[in-house]
């Protein structure tokens, strides 16, 4: 009789195998029959009943021996079952059964509640399986609370991590991760398993979901393990200052600084403070400190014996030149400081992407096979920045124009976020042959590599270290730089698109980039969309006769002498006032223009700060109620400019040396205004004096703008995109016949 027991038992396992559930199962009823008190055989009856959709009956069976147990054999037959049904839930994982595995380990809950790997296999399973309600009910289950009482707790740490990572992951905003991550803290062995699992995280958080604050709450959990981490410490600060949280940005910025040893660590930290005190605004003498500072260090730097860099470290090296344009309008001797770090980046870059085993090398071209000249171009375009964002608005006219008969278009999207954003969505439907792409630059240097694009531009330049890092890589054998900001210096890159005001006469002599001017303007686009305005001068107690003169700019472009020329101006136009709006930390900004309005003589009570308004439709319309613009110096407006000419608003702008110096000044000629375009400090302060005093001249210049909009060429997108692909066929024949 016990052999066919055993044989009973050995062919009850091959049927569960074959999946023949009901015949293991009258196998076990007849086993039972036999030896009643064989537990065991209660276990395995149950689980063939439950495989079968049978969840009362298999219940029932496991209760019955159960319902005998005395203290003592209790526990032992509870785990003795719970150990079968883990076995099972093993097997069913390994065989991607995963609805079943999630069932059985239903039932593993309810016999174990407090068995912690049990509950966090069924998370796993969940997200798997998409059954998001499981997450919610972790709270119910007790999982963090089992996790908190930190005693007899046997748990798989590499199972609680890739708990953390999935959760993370596919439901990064669900407010049951804070806890849960604070909960598991003490269960790292190592801090970096923690910080591994949450800084990815977090990343993906703040910049692809912009969620800033929920990012910052994760990192600073980390640094309850490491507080002195710099890495964590780099983007904490970066979060803060994105969640407009300045002060706390600020100060972890300076920690940052404090506890950063090497040269480009040191770089990196620099940026973020300057970065906080810009955007902030109103830090002035702190900015400028900070700035020679950096400029220091930049020096020492580049006199340093060069040391192996890791990725990381090598991509921040050319961010932190984005302040000091800022700051000061001296373009040779930045320029000479910044090419230099440039080259040192591409050196490191492609030293890194060579032990990646990476190599973007391009066929050298007969010139006189004409095949290629006659080819159809692959022009590619790589941008963070094709969504709600100045490049974004500006750039969509010349991929509106597009002749896709003489043009395939291929759009590179870094950092590509998974947000509601119209403008993101267009790019998406209107780009071309569009790629969604993360933030790894040797992946999508791959990608463009593998296209075989021949012009590659870029919409970044070093505003953003990973599009940086993939021009330095040279995956296409033509590269340029357009729109974003000036150019990046970096050696890979061919050309620069400028045109014959934004840059001056002999700026070439500083540019390591061919600067390639088109006949007219840089940029063009066929207008803006413009809402109902929400902005109204009774609402600010502003009389009706009053000039109104505004200043739409963040807290990184106010330098303080340009707003002194700002109060000359107020103070010399009776019943007139100024309307302060941008970006910047509230009080800061405040006490920064009321204490030179009073060392200028202007009663405070002139000034309006304005809020910021959700739609670009209704800042662009809100515009309307001012007489006047004042641009910032030494770092104009761009869309700012192109909006208030659009809205056929007068403007006052300093024409500079450099790039950003000069945005203001290209755009008005290209309307066809050259009223308000000051080259000293005194004309700046007269025209803005002039227009106030003079409602005709207003008049008048707001005409000429309302007019240009038919015949100007800053208002032809399409003559524009003619002039940009003439400018793509010119490069490639130079490039073909070797110049």
């Amino acid at each position: 009789m016990i052999t066919d027991i055993y044989n009973w038992e050995n062919q009850a396992e091959q049927y569960l195998i074959q999946e023949k559930y009901s015949q293991a199962a009258q196998l076990y009823e007849k086993a039972i029959a036999i030896k009643p008190n064989t537990i065991s055989y209660y276990w395995n009856l149950g689980l063939l009943l439950l495989l079968q959709g049978q969840e009362a009956e298999a219940q029932m069976t496991w209760m019955l021996p159960i319902t005998e147990a005395d203290e003592n054999q209790l526990p032992i037959w509870t785990n003795e079952l719970v150990q079968l049904l883990q076995i099972e839930a093993e097997r069913r994982e390994i065989l991607a059964e995963y609805s079943l595995a999630w069932l059985i380990r239903q039932h593993i809950r309810e016999i174990n509640p407090s068995y912690i790997n049990n509950l966090l296999q069924i998370i796993i399973l969940s997200i798997k399986l998409e059954k998001f309600e499981e997450i919610d009910a972790l709270n119910d289950w007790g999982l963090i609370e089992s996790l908190d009482v930190k005693e007899n707790i046997e748990i798989n740490i590499e199972l609680l991590i890739q708990v953390l990572k999935e959760l993370l992951y596919t439901v990064p905003l669900h407010p049951i991760n804070l806890d849960l991550i604070k909960a598991s803290l003490p269960y790292f062995s190592e801090t970096h398993q923690c910080f591994s699992t949450l800084l990815p995280a977090a990343i993906r958080i703040g910049h692809t979901l912009r969620q800033p604050l929920l990012a910052a709450s994760l990192l600073e959990l980390h640094l309850q393990l490491e507080p002195d981490n710099v890495e964590i410490l780099r983007h904490l600060a970066t979060f803060y200052q994105d969640a407009r949280n300045y002060c706390q940005g600020i100060e972890t910025a300076r920690l940052c600084y404090s506890l950063s040893a090497g040269l480009a660590d040191k770089i990196f930290a620099l940026h973020l403070l300057l970065r906080g005190l810009m955007s902030a605004g109103g830090y002035w003498q702190e900015i400028c400190t900070t700035c020679q500072e950096l400029e220091t260090v930049f020096q020492q730097f580049i006199k340093a014996e060069r040391i192996p860099l890791e990725e990381g470290r090598i991509l921040r090296l050319l961010t932190p030149f984005f302040a000091i344009p800022h700051i000061k309008d001296a373009p040779a001797d930045f320029r000479a400081i910044h090419n230099q770090v440039a080259d040192i980046f591409t050196t490191y870059v492609k030293a890194f992407s060579q032990s990646e085993g990476k190599n973007y090398s391009h066929k050298l071209i007969n010139n006189r096979d004409l095949s290629y000249s006659s080819k159809k171009l692959k022009i590619g375009y790589i941008s963070y920045a094709f969504r709600n964002h100045s490049v974004g608005w500006l750039a969509r006219w010349l991929f509106q124009h597009h002749d896709r008969d003489k043009f395939d278009i291929n759009t590179y999207f870094v950092n590509y976020q998974l947000v509601d954003d119209f403008l993101q969505d267009w790019y998406a439907e209107k780009a071309g042959i569009v790629h969604k792409l993360g933030m790894n630059g040797l992946e999508i240097a791959d990608q463009i590599y593998q296209d075989e694009i021949d012009i590659l531009i870029d919409l970044d330049s070093i505003t953003l270290d990973i599009t940086s890092e993939v021009m330095a890589l040279k995956p296409a054998p033509i590269q340029v730089t357009w729109l974003g900001w000036d150019a990046s210096g970096i050696p890979a890159i061919d050309y620069f698109i400028a045109d014959p005001y934004v840059l001056p006469d002999d700026a070439q002599n500083y540019y390591t980039e061919k600067i390639w001017r088109l006949p007219q303007t840089y940029i063009a686009v066929d207008g803006f969309e413009v809402g109902v305005p929400t902005l109204r001068r009774d609402d600010l107690d502003i009389p009706m006769d009053a000039v109104i003169y505004l200043s739409a700019q963040r807290g990184y472009k106010r330098h303080p002498e340009t707003i002194k020329w700002q109060m000359q101006i107020i103070k010399q136009v009776p019943n007139s006032y100024f309307l302060i709006k941008g970006l910047a930390e509230e009080e800061t900004i405040k006490h920064f223009f009321y204490q030179i309005a009073e060392e200028e003589g202007v009663d405070c009570s002139r000034l309006r700060f304005l809020p910021q308004v959700h739609l670009e439709s209704v800042h662009r319309a809100n515009l309307g109620i001012a007489d006047i613009i004042l641009d910032t110096f030494p770092y104009n407006g761009a869309t700012t400019t192109l909006e208030t000419l659009w809205m056929g608003i007068p403007l006052v702008t300093r024409v500079g040396e450099q790039f950003a110096a000069r945005n203001s000044y290209t755009m008005m000629i290209n309307a066809g205004i050259t009223e308000g375009i000051a080259w000293t400090d005194e004309e700046y302060i007269e025209w803005g004096v002039r227009l106030g005093k003079d409602e005709a001249l207003r008049q008048q210049v707001a005409l000429k703008l309302k007019a240009s909009r038919q015949t100007a060429p800053l208002w032809n997108g399409k003559q524009f995109t003619r002039e940009m692909e003439k400018a793509y066929e010119q490069m490639w024949q130079r490039y073909i016949e070797g110049k």
